[in-house]
């Protein structure tokens, strides 16, 4: 952080876009330090977690559902320290360590910067067991996994499907629906098999044939699906789900429309971010780190993203 003389503003490092599209518009800036809110807290970011909707909203896909205000710095994850505190934000103090799910009604002042403005509603103490890049990875994956499971109706002896089992989302969801005492069985690349094993739920592999190998698992069927990749997971659906089963799906509105399941766009939530740190503390959820970049490698991380075959969840560390 610096004083800029000539705008008698505090100015931080962040990086930001002035138009939509790939990647190659991020670039590393100074811009104003954030305001603080009576009911935010102004964080110093150490770490910050890049999904998937970040580079969507980048490339302009959700414009008519999310605003965004340009220059735009993105980035809903994050991980630091209270810097300052708002007038009435009683449950932080200036130097805890937090982390949350910074979303907002408009994107603007995100995460990726030194200093990011947090509504205290969407932030939790972050877990003592975690590093700060470990935390960033969890807050809007994790909370899309807790609420997706609990709309699902997961529970004890639940059979459970899990696409793309070992990606950011569902790495969490085979957790902790494992964690609730279903049996769960997860898609993901032959690659990624043991991994999914160590998460406690059996592997099957992508592609063609799908249905004949799930149903070799699960001969009755599936009690809950939940949908973290679109396209073949809703096609399969209904010749997976039990009759009354229940999908839940982040990325295909048919779940809802066509299959009388869930169509699940993820809520800040501090509470649910407290459950989430008592299960990681518990030893119950474990965090993978696909990738770190420095911040001034932003742009990579989002490119690593884009790929779709990351394992676990990329992170850029800015502190």
């Amino acid at each position: 952080m610096t004083h800029d003389p000539d705008r008698f503003v505090t100015v931080m490092r962040a990086v930001a876009y002035e138009k939509f599209g790939d990647a190659d518009v991020l670039e590393v800036r100074d811009l104003p330090e954030p305001h603080i809110g009576p009911d935010t807290v102004v964080v110093k970011v150490v770490a910050a977690g890049v999904n998937p909707v970040d580079y969507k909203i980048r490339e302009g896909y959700l414009q008519g559902l999310i605003d965004v205000d340009l220059p735009a710095i993105p980035g809903w994850d994050v991980a630091g320290v209270v810097e300052k505190v708002g007038l009435d934000t009683p449950e932080l103090q200036a130097g805890d360590e937090v982390y949350a799910y910074a979303r907002k009604d408009v994107v603007s002042g995100g995460t990726l910067a030194e200093y990011v403005a947090v509504p205290v509603r969407t932030a939790a103490l972050k877990p003592a067991s975690l590093s700060f890049e470990e935390a960033a990875a969890v807050p809007l994956a994790g909370l899309t996994a807790l609420q997706s499971v609990r709309r699902a109706g997961v529970a004890e002896g639940s059979t459970v499907l899990v696409h793309a089992a070992a990606g950011g989302v569902g790495s969490f969801a085979v957790q902790l629906a494992v964690h609730a005492g279903a049996r769960v069985v997860g898609t993901a690349s032959e690659r990624n098999h043991d991994y999914v094993r160590s998460l406690g739920a059996e592997p099957v592999a992508y592609g063609e044939g799908l249905v004949e190998r799930a149903r070799a698992l699960a001969p009755e069927g599936f009690d809950v699906i939940l949908d973290y990749v679109g396209g073949d997971a809703i096609d399969t659906a209904a010749a997976l789900l039990k009759e009354g089963g229940h999908i839940a799906s982040i990325t295909d509105a048919r779940a809802r429309d066509e299959l009388g399941g869930s169509y699940v766009w993820v809520r800040p939530d501090a509470d649910d971010l407290a459950d989430l740190t008592r299960l990681i503390e518990a030893g119950a959820v474990t965090v993978e780190i696909a990738e770190v970049f420095d911040l001034e490698k932003a742009a990579e991380a989002h490119r690593a993203v884009e790929t779709g075959h990351t394992r676990g969840k990329v992170v850029v560390r800015v502190g």
